[in-house]
């Protein structure tokens, strides 16, 4: 755990501002862009010389970091600083999101490879292990749990489905915007629903999780960003990383963080739950 003002642990900053990207006013996620781009350039700048360089004014600066949990910047400088740190003694790979056209076979296969472990490293730090038991103690308790997903996220939400009925749970999933939300007015407050958005902001999932809460079901959401519009409807929020940008709908490392959420839910449901499966 960070030694200063935030009770944000060590390895898991980047990754959190990063979540929290698109609830920053215009202002602050420029502030929160130039601390991902380069966080080296940061811990070595003055708050003035940080904050004329990115073009906003130090109590822009000030702000972002308060709403980190910081008192001021020097000690999310401090902080920023040990999770460098961190990073490299943990031989973490910051890689560029694009391959370059001179990149050999061997080094795009490493790339990839290390970019899939650091995203999964980054899911790990951003992950509650409360909010997983309690999505669990959610699922095991519901007469039905249906998952919902559209595009990409569809296809883990089918995964998940086919997951969850090997151990005999009464699962379900829907990748259609009016199935949803047929689904979700018929749900009572013994089911769960299950949300899968890389955004946070897919409309069909937003406007069924919205009827799901109005019929009392439980909500569990997997998302990227921490403040993002499903948020408001879910009772349990289970936060992933990825290396996926604004054009690169449903890459991979998104999936792999997806399911590796999944995984994590169905492992502590089928270990509580062995006797009675098995």
């Amino acid at each position: 755990m960070h030694s200063n003002n935030s009770m944000i642990e060590i390895g898991s900053l980047l990754p959190m501002i990063a979540s929290l990207l698109q609830s920053f006013t215009k202002t602050e996620k420029k502030v929160a862009e130039a601390v991902l781009a380069n966080p080296q350039e940061v811990i070595h700048s003055s708050i003035t010389n940080f904050a004329d360089s990115i073009g906003v004014g130090d109590t822009t600066v000030i702000r972002f970091c308060r709403k980190l949990g910081f008192v001021g910047y020097q000690g999310f400088k401090v902080a920023l600083a040990q999770e460098i740190s961190f990073s490299q003694s943990q031989h973490a790979v910051v890689l560029n999101e694009d391959i370059e056209d001179s990149d050999t076979m061997s080094t795009i296969i490493q790339k990839l490879c290390s970019g899939h472990h650091q995203v999964l490293e980054e899911t790990l730090s951003l992950l509650s292990a409360d909010a997983l038991l309690e999505a669990v103690e959610m699922m095991k308790q519901s007469q039905k749990i249906h998952f919902y997903g559209v595009g990409s996220s569809g296809v883990t939400a089918l995964d998940a489905k086919y997951k969850f009925l090997r151990i005999g749970l009464p699962v379900d999933c829907f990748m259609d915007g009016h199935m949803m939300a047929m689904d979700a007015s018929l749900l009572t407050p013994q089911d769960t629903v299950v949300g899968i958005s890389y955004s946070g902001s897919t409309k069909d999932i937003i406007d069924a999780f919205k009827l799901a809460k109005e019929a009392g079901a439980n909500t569990i959401c997997i998302t990227r960003h921490a403040r993002s519009p499903i948020t408001q409807f879910a009772d349990v929020i289970l936060l992933m990383s990825s290396k996926e940008g604004p054009l690169q709908g449903g890459a991979m490392s998104t999936k792999i963080a997806q399911l590796f959420i999944i995984d994590a839910l169905y492992t502590e449901i089928f270990r509580q739950s062995k006797e009675a499966i098995l």
